[in-house]
């Protein structure tokens, strides 16, 4: 009997590189978890998601759920998220949330997924699939760290509210994921403006110059 090999998770939508940056679908996205350690003790506790199309930020296509990590959240990050053990008691398991999140964001035909320091987001999702014996596929992304190192090299920053205040977009709550991915993508609304204003003006060219597609490494 031959049984068939579970298809990994990832965007299923592709368009031209001459495709204006205007009509490009982005789902912005961030999680959470319960430390860094994402390859060994850590686990994945929020995912959440905002659609940028246009130039702008689309709230109603947003995402977010908690997530189960079969292990105790610790004080600390409790404290900072906001996330205790009784608010994901009774959440989906790590595999379902993720199947959920990719549901949404390919019903809504994302050909790329942008973060802060995004590789980090991707990492937490591979693991929780690696753990269930699922594959990741190689997925379109970008970073803003990466667009913010082409449009202003001069900032030497990490932190996600202080590129905010430095570029005049707008901050909602610190350390949720809902929060975060609210003011990266109007963080990345900005960055994508200026971009333009250098005179580029497609996807193949926001590709390129921002390296986007995560390293083959990390899957």
């Amino acid at each position: 009997m031959f049984f068939k090999k579970p298809s990994p998770f990832g965007l299923e939508h592709d368009i031209s590189l001459n495709t204006r940056i205007e009509d490009v679908q982005f789902t912005v996205f961030d999680t959470e978890a319960t430390g860094f350690n994402i390859a060994t003790t850590d686990r994945l506790i929020e995912i959440a998601a905002v659609q940028v199309h246009g130039l702008e930020v689309q709230e109603h296509g947003k995402f977010q759920t908690y997530v189960n990590p079969n292990r105790q959240i610790s004080r600390e990050i409790t404290k900072l998220t906001k996330i205790s053990d009784n608010l994901v008691e009774n959440a989906p398991t790590s595999l379902e949330a993720i199947e959920a999140f990719f549901n949404h964001v390919n019903q809504l035909e994302t050909v790329c997924l942008v973060g802060h320091y995004v590789s980090f987001d991707m990492l937490v999702l591979k693991h929780e699939l690696r753990r269930n014996k699922l594959g990741f596929k190689k997925q379109q992304a970008i970073d803003t760290l990466d667009l913010i190192g082409f449009i202003a090299p001069s900032y030497d920053m990490r932190d996600l509210h202080n590129y905010a205040r430095a570029f005049n977009s707008r901050m909602y709550e610190r350390h949720t994921a809902m929060g975060d991915s609210l003011t990266t993508a109007y963080l990345f609304i900005e960055l994508l403006q200026l971009f333009k204003q250098r005179g580029y003006q497609t996807w193949g060219e926001l590709l390129q110059e921002t390296d986007s597609q995560i390293r083959t490494s990390l899957f």
